[in-house]
C-alpha cells in the first residue's frame, strides 16, 4: 500500500516538474505570424531610439506667437520644424507629411502641399 502511494506521489511530482518547464520552453519559440494587437508596446527608451512612422496631417497654416503652426479641424495646433517650407502656405489648407514628436508636439516636415479639395 505504501509503495502505491509513493508511486502516485512520484508521478505527481514528475507531472508538476514537466508542467513547470513549459513556460521556459515557450520563451524560446517565436511564432511566424504575430497579431499586431497582441504585441506589447515598446518602452519609452525603445520609442526614442526607433524611428517614428511618417504621418499625414491636414489643416491650415497659421501664425502663433511668431511661429508657424498647423491647425487641424479639431483645433489642435502643431508646431512646424521648418518655417521656410510652410511660409508660402500661410492661411491656406495644406497636407503635411512628416513625423510627430509627441514630447514637443512638433511635426518634422517631409513634404507640404496644398490640400486637395
Amino acid at each position: 500500500m505504501k509503495s502505491l502511494t509513493f508511486v502516485r506521489l512520484l508521478g505527481l511530482v514528475a507531472l508538476l516538474v514537466s508542467l513547470a518547464g513549459i513556460p521556459l520552453y515557450a520563451q524560446g519559440q517565436q511564432p511566424d505570424t504575430q497579431d499586431p494587437a497582441a504585441q506589447s508596446q515598446p518602452s519609452m527608451s525603445q520609442q526614442s531610439t526607433q524611428s517614428q512612422a511618417t504621418q499625414i496631417f491636414l489643416g491650415k497654416i497659421a501664425k502663433s506667437k511668431g511661429n508657424l503652426v498647423l491647425k487641424d479641424d479639431a483645433g489642435t495646433s502643431y508646431k512646424l520644424d521648418s518655417s521656410d517650407q510652410a511660409k508660402p502656405f500661410v492661411g491656406k489648407s495644406v497636407k503635411v507629411t512628416g513625423t510627430l514628436d509627441g514630447t514637443t508636439n512638433t511635426i518634422h516636415i517631409t513634404n507640404i502641399e496644398p490640400a486637395s479639395s
